[in-house]
């Protein structure tokens, strides 16, 4: 054997062992995040970009340091796309992105076995306030107070696909800022993309419900693949 025959010899057969070697799985999404709410539960809606109107809703569970996906589905999004949640502005038909709380949920339908998140039963007098003008923007009323036009606000039970089962997103929920926007929540698919929320197959719908525990305190991630509204910043 010829000066230097051996060496390349166990070069080559380092790179055979090197190529059979999977490469090195990414850390789950959650634990590249910024941000996921303090919480053991945390629910992510990601989109490709800023103007796509579809993606993915994963939802997630933090057992031993380690975030495990519990469940997946196709998602929908604004008719617009998804913009940062603190600049947008109400009417645009765009998805909040950011991290929120989820409050409670509501359904025309009864909430699905083995639901523990406070759940309320959406009833003909049930409306969202969407009103900027009102003292109840951006609130569940029962009944829709004087303040609150009906041409500015949601009648909950008339959207028997959508309000099936939903979640309410905390996005300008806690302190509102008129004009930026109301009503968005987490919710059963319709025809097509949505007037700002995300949206589920039904299906998907319930096993969050089902899945969701409040003591785990949940909270929801909505953002892109990158850019900068890329949910990894939340």
């Amino acid at each position: 054997m010829r000066p230097g025959a051996a060496v390349v010899l166990v070069s080559a057969s380092l790179l055979v062992l090197a190529a059979g070697v999977p490469p090195t799985a990414a850390p789950p999404l959650p634990a590249r995040m910024a941000d996921t709410g303090g919480g053991t539960q945390l629910i992510t809606a990601q989109a490709p970009s800023g103007k796509a109107t579809s993606g993915t809703v994963t939802w997630w569970d933090l057992r031993d340091g380690t975030w495990t996906k519990a469940g997946s589905a196709t998602a929908r999004f604004g008719a617009n796309g998804l913009v940062e949640g603190g600049s947008r502005k109400q009417g645009t038909n765009t998805t909040p992105t950011g991290l929120y709380d989820l409050p409670y949920a509501f359904g025309i339908k009864p909430a699905p076995s083995g639901t523990d998140v406070t759940y309320r039963p959406v009833r003909q007098n049930s409306w969202w306030c969407q009103d900027n003008d009102s003292r109840s923007y951006n609130r569940w009323t029962e009944p829709r107070p004087a303040d609150c036009r009906a041409a500015e606000s949601e009648h909950l039970i008339s959207y028997t696909q959508q309000y099936a089962h939903a979640y309410v997103i905390g996005f300008n929920y806690a302190q509102p800022v008129r004009r930026r926007g109301a009503g968005i929540f987490l919710h059963v698919n319709g025809r097509g993309a949505t007037a700002g929320c995300v949206s589920v197959p039904v299906a998907a719908m319930r096993a969050i419900l089902a899945w969701a525990e409040p003591g785990r305190r949940p909270h929801i991630a909505i953002g892109t693949t990158s850019g900068p509204t890329a949910i990894t910043r939340y």
